[in-house]
């Protein structure tokens, strides 16, 4: 069943993809945020928003549909005209040039993610990061951490050198990072009642 879709007349437009997985969750936050947040299942739609989040869910499956509905090359286009796009677990899996394993994927953001690297269902597990960057940049304490909540949990392995790293585990795993207009994270914000990294990826909507 879909979310009865609420207007906000605000600026900006953030599309959630909506094809499977947490999208609702994301879209409840935003809405938090008197943000305009829209349901993207098709190309048509994903042209009246000005910024993407790719939810968790099953990477696999998201990518299939995603090449059903036509939205492979119209989400790649939107990219490369410079509108930012964030993937949260599996939406970072399908942002990503390497998986290790043949999947449909947008192969956008010069990162290297293993699937499933903590282990199953049951594995899943909450920590506190430290997101140094992204408080400074939404002039919060540099040193309040997040509460990261890890299901099913990829990991990146590798950046290229474009890639800023924003947050890692206190083993050095990476679970954030961004590149250019591309916000990538392991972990799902959504599911937290801190908004931090939310309101970071509306910083990097172009106001104009």
């Amino acid at each position: 069943m879909y979310m009865t879709k609420r207007i906000i007349q605000t600026a900006p437009r953030i599309g959630v993809l909506a094809l499977q997985g947490a999208f609702r969750e994301h879209i409840e936050m935003l809405y938090s945020l008197r943000v305009d947040a829209r349901e993207i299942r098709t190309p048509e739609e994903l042209d009246q928003v000005e910024g993407l989040i790719m939810p968790g869910g099953e990477s696999t499956t998201i990518g299939k549909l995603a090449a059903s509905y036509g939205l492979l090359d119209s989400i790649r286009s939107f990219i490369a005209a410079g509108k930012p796009v964030w993937g949260t677990c599996a939406g970072m899996i399908f942002l990503a040039s390497e998986v290790g394993c043949d999947q449909p994927i947008l192969k956008v953001m010069d990162i290297t993610v293993t699937r499933n690297a903590f282990g199953r269902q049951r594995d899943s597990f909450e920590q506190d990061i430290a997101i140094t960057e992204i408080n400074r940049v939404l002039g919060e304490e540099l040193n309040a951490l997040f509460p990261a909540i890890f299901i099913r949990a990829p990991i990146i392995e590798a950046v290229g050198t474009e890639v800023q790293i924003l947050s890692t585990l206190p083993d050095g795993k990476i679970v954030a990072a961004k590149q250019g207009n591309l916000l990538a994270t392991s972990f799902h914000p959504e599911l937290t009642e801190d908004s931090r990294i939310h309101r970071y990826f509306l910083t990097m909507i172009d106001p104009d």
